[in-house]
Order: C-alpha cells, then structure tokens, then sequence
C-alpha cells in the first residue's frame, strides 16, 4: 500500500485528528505517535491506534518514528507546530486554513522553503468526486473559457457556541470566512487555475453571534450563552474578486443568515457551465446546442460515492512522500494566495474599499522549493 513504512503523528486528537488517523492508517501508513493537551483524549488516541501519545508536539517532531505530521490545532497553533516539524525535516499537512493571519502563514511557507520536508495544505474537497469529475471535463475543453464562478458556503444557523475557539479572533483569526468560507475560496481560486488577483471588495458582518436571543433549532452551538461569553468574529462575509485577465469569484459565507442554507458551486464557461454542492459526488453540465432545433442540454454526472476528499487528499501526501515527488495539488504557493485574498477581504471591509492582495515577500522559487522533496 501507498503508506508503507510512513510513520505518521498527529496534533490535535479531536475529530478531525481522528478523522486524518483512520484514513491514513487505511492507506496503509502506521499510526505511531499524537499529541494533545487533553489526557482523556490522548487515551483514546492510544487506545485506538496504539501509539504514543505526547502533552506538546516538541516531543513528538524529535520521536525517530515520526516521518510526517498532520496539523488539526486551532489555527493559531499551526505555525509553531508546522515549523518545529519542517526545522526536524518531517513532512507536514496542516489543516486549512494555512495559518490565523497573512504574516503567519508566510512564516511557515519560509520554514517550508528551508526543509527538506514537503508541506501540504488541508483542501479536501478539491478531491472531492464532483470535482474530480468538474477537472476531467475542463480538461477535455468542454467549458471553453472559465468566467466567472459563484461559491456559496452559507449555513442558515450554525454558528459555533460563543467561547469555543472558533469564536475567539486571537486562536481562530477570523470567523465564518476563515472556518468554511475559506474552503469556498480555495476552490474558487483552484477552477481558475490560481489567476493574478487584481482586485478584492468584501463585507465582514457579525450580526447573530451577539444576539442573546439567538435562535438555533438544531442545536448547533452548543450552551449559547452571548451575554457571559465573546464574540469578536465574523458571521456572514460576501465579496467579490477580479483577476488580471477578466474572470471574476462571488462569494458568500456564513454561519447564520436569514436565507437557505447553500454549498453551491456553479461555474461559468463560453461553452458550457457546471454546478455542484461543495464537496458533493455528483457534477451538473448545463449546454445549450442548435442540432436538430435550439435547445438546453443539462447532464447530470454522478461520482463514486466511496471516492472521499479527505482520503484521496492523504493519499497525495502519502504518495509525494513515498515516491519523492513534488505534490501535484494543495501546495504552500496556493494556500498563502488563498490567505492573501482572504486578508484582502478582511482589509477591504475595515476600509470600506476595494483594495489588493499583498505581495508575498517569499520569492517564487522559494515556493517552488516548499513543495519539492531532494
């Protein structure tokens, strides 16, 4: 199997560490160490997968067993973990988002460029069957020219309870953008193949986390209490992106609005358009043709539903290792375009305009050597 003789730690035993674990174990790769600040979780950990388990990731980077490391902190940890683990020359994934701010996330892209490890960034759903499915006909040609792409990720209640960190702007670094708005984005900025951004306009809301008369029928943030805790983050976020050669990306999300909740994709070609719910397995071609008499033609493509992005996604990382290869998706230089934009968003509502990315004071080579393995 693909992760044969890969040892693997993992930081941050929560759902998500759990989540990277089982995956990477079915994969074939051995599960030989994870750390967490929470014994009981620590317990579980090692009583499930049979590895050691640690109180920090200091002990872990310099375990001899550990060749690669996944990051599932809270944001604000991931460079002091990623870095620790790119300095001892381990291969890392982090979890999206790559970092809490702009400047941490080209910290770690630095760190990256000095390793001999690889780093990779947590975007599943780009593996995702509908978007499998989405690049295989982009491939082909049959949506001529990509203009324009919508990207809703909208939750109608689903804000995480006030005081988790989620909510807390020092360990999360932003709001609904940052925790599911972000994957939007990234598949955005990845259907377009990463074009130049030239503009970036964008509205941050917080509008129901400070309500104490909340309403959360499903019970989604668990013990709200707005009054005794704080709530610094964004709710809801709508912008809009231009690109040097006329593509543009709206996009909506939200923890909580007043409207259907929503993870539609839809893209725009001169030839053909596509649409599909974020993550999905299935993929919608719209056309239009004159064969025959004018007419619409919508083609409904439905993927492997065992095909799942987590799993393919640690597969890649598993595979680059392995085999010495440059990752082919999820790389360093796309996630610091993604923070860009999204500082760029953030920006643009302090100031009430619209305004640019920042240019990265990490040259393009030395993005290039993140991804590279010697």
């Amino acid at each position: 199997m693909i992760g044969d003789g890969i040892g693997v730690g993992i930081v941050g035993l929560g759902g998500m560490g759990n989540l990277h674990a089982r995956s990477i174990r079915d994969l074939g790769a051995d599960v030989v160490a994870g750390v967490d600040l929470v014994p009981e979780q620590r317990d579980r950990f090692a009583e499930e997968f049979g590895a050691r388990t640690y109180e920090t990731h200091d002990e872990l980077v310099v375990d001899d067993a550990v060749d690669a490391v996944i990051v599932t902190t809270p944001n604000r940890f991931h460079e002091p973990i990623a870095v620790a683990a790119l300095e001892q020359g381990l291969d890392v994934l982090v979890e999206k988002p790559l970092a809490h701010t702009l400047e941490s996330a080209e910290r770690i892209a630095e760190a990256a460029a000095r390793s001999d490890g690889i780093c990779m960034v947590g975007f599943h759903n780009r593996h995702a069957a509908s978007m499998a499915m989405f690049d295989e006909q982009h491939a082909r040609g049959r949506f001529g020219d990509l203009t324009h792409v919508e990207a809703d990720y909208v939750r109608r209640r689903g804000v995480p309870g006030p005081g988790s960190w989620f909510t807390d702007p020092e360990l999360a670094g932003g709001g609904a953008l940052l925790d599911i708005g972000v994957h939007a984005l990234d598949l955005a900025l990845y259907a377009l193949d990463f074009p130049e951004i030239t503009e970036v306009s964008g509205v941050a809301r917080t509008t129901f986390g400070t309500d104490e008369e909340y309403a959360d029928p499903d019970g989604f943030g668990d013990n709200w209490d707005a009054e005794a805790e704080t709530y610094e983050v964004d709710d809801s976020v709508s912008a809009f992106i231009r690109t040097a050669e006329g593509q543009t990306i709206s996009l909506e999300a939200a923890w909580a609005t007043n409207r259907e909740e929503s993870m539609d994709f839809k893209v725009r070609g001169t030839q053909a358009g596509a649409q599909f719910d974020i993550g999905d397995t299935n993929l919608r071609i719209l056309e239009a043709g004159t064969a025959g008499c004018d007419h619409f033609a919508d083609v409904n493509m439905t993927g492997d539903e065992t095909l799942t992005g987590y799993g393919k996604q640690d597969e890649q990382f598993l595979e680059a290792i392995a085999v010495g290869a440059t990752p082919e998706s999820n790389t360093v230089e796309e996630a610091l375009t993604v923070q860009r934009v999204i500082d760029a968003i953030y920006r643009s509502s302090e100031s009430g305009r619209a305004t640019q990315p920042k240019e990265s004071p990490i040259s393009e080579a030395q993005l290039e050597q993140a991804t590279r393995l010697d």
